[in-house]
């Protein structure tokens, strides 16, 4: 199953290797089958990498609302105090997830809530691990209302391969746990913004999945 982000890239994806084995196939010549079958194993190598990358599998969410699951799929690289300078203007324990090539996309909404905030802004494409990638690069910001965590916000990033990030919040909606809340075409880094006093279920390289692991939760 692959997100609707990438059924576009998908389709002309696909018309282009056709397209370029169509041609080798005329003018190369049946005397010439060795390349015509490397230029085919390449293109089809080629769509392989571009359809994983849009792949959008279904997830089971136990919906709580005394946890903050991962918004997506990736490894922790960050879990430390920080300023958070757009929305709260105070500290904050930022936990961020960086997703590589291989991990799934979308970005889901990490608990339910009211949406307050929800702004995109342009950007550089440093590459993910930047210190600076969460202040200067393409990105969005999400804050939600919460019942038990107060405001959180989340952060999709782009970084140095990333070149589109997609954000469906909208402000004065309703966030659904688990629910798709945007994409980031060729994976980045999102960051989680919380109450300095959350109790983190996750630690540094911990692979997490996005909908179903917990990254903090209420006793």
């Amino acid at each position: 199953m692959f997100h609707k982000e990438g059924y576009k890239i998908l389709v002309w994806s696909l018309i282009g290797l056709i397209t370029i084995n169509l041609l080798a196939n005329s003018f190369l010549g049946k005397e010439n089958q060795l390349i015509i079958t490397i230029i085919f194993i390449i293109s089809f190598v080629i769509f392989i990498l571009i359809a994983q990358f849009f792949r959008n599998p279904k997830v089971r969410v136990n919906k709580n609302e005394n946890q903050i699951l991962s918004p997506v799929d990736g490894k922790v690289v960050a879990i430390e105090k920080v300023n958070e300078l757009e929305y709260f203007k105070g500290e904050r324990l930022q936990v961020s997830i960086f997703m590589s090539p291989i991990n799934v996309h979308v970005t889901r909404y990490p608990i339910g809530g009211k949406i307050l905030y929800s702004k995109y802004h342009p950007g550089k494409f440093l590459v993910a691990w930047h210190p600076k990638s969460s202040e200067e690069n393409e990105r969005t910001t999400v804050v939600i209302e919460t019942k038990n965590f107060g405001n959180i916000l989340y952060r999709q990033i782009a970084g140095a391969v990333a070149k589109r990030i997609v954000n469906y919040a909208k402000k004065g909606e309703m966030a659904i746990q688990g629910q798709d809340s945007g994409f980031i075409k060729f994976g980045s880094r999102v960051d989680l913004f919380l109450p300095v006093n959350s109790e983190i279920s996750v630690s540094i390289n911990d692979k997490v999945k996005g909908g179903k692991s917990i990254i903090s939760k209420k006793a």
